[in-house]
């Protein structure tokens, strides 16, 4: 992590108020956003991520498009801010059936790839070679949305962002906005070390 952040310990580091400081200044004129925007547009000048896609791209694993709600609010109704047009298909958990049947995604061209609910899968389970072309489906859906949660790995065990704590939807938002930044970040590091560097 010192190495990622360019920290030694035989230099001085910046202390916690300072960092606090600019934490506020990044809040106050809301810059995480155009931060995680510039940062998208970065990588995919470099060619490492694809302009088009979802919350997170399959292939390259990076963070493309976040939205950020209150609690109570179901993932389902913010999907169609999540979608740009020129996806091929979409993955999801079982929190998002019924997607394709939702009025305001009727116009969109896509394959949806959403995991079956627990309970429907348990009932599979109980008659494995009458069901097994059904099971093997479910689990291929499930290994291609185990690849698209790499950057939440990376939010909660490199960074410690265990738990949303309130703070507001806007300081949360922010929060969330550099997080998902740095771990596109994280995430492309080795790969942007291995290249050669131009003089």
């Amino acid at each position: 992590m010192r190495q990622f952040a360019h920290l030694s310990l035989d230099k001085a580091i910046p202390d916690r108020t300072t960092i606090m400081n600019f934490r506020h200044l990044l809040e106050k004129h809301k810059l995480t956003r155009q931060l995680f925007k510039t940062v998208n547009q970065w990588l995919s000048g470099c060619g490492v991520m694809m302009t088009q896609g979802t919350l997170v791209d399959a292939k390259s694993r990076l963070t493309h498009t976040l939205v950020t709600t209150a609690a109570n609010e179901h993932d389902l109704n913010q999907l169609k801010n999540l979608l740009h047009g020129e996806e091929e298909f979409a993955s999801g958990d079982a929190g998002y059936q019924g997607a394709k049947k939702r009025e305001e995604l009727q116009d969109t061209n896509v394959e949806w790839l959403i995991a079956e609910r627990p309970g429907k899968v348990r009932a599979l389970k109980k008659h494995p070679r009458k069901n097994k072309t059904a099971i093997n489906i479910d689990y291929l859906k499930a290994s291609i949305r185990a690849k698209v949660e790499h950057p939440f790995r990376i939010i909660k065990c490199q960074f410690g962002f265990i738990k949303a704590r309130y703070k507001g939807l806007m300081k949360n938002d922010s929060q969330l906005a550099m997080l998902f930044t740095l771990a596109n970040l994280f995430k492309v590091d080795p790969m942007l070390r291995r290249q050669p560097r131009s003089v």
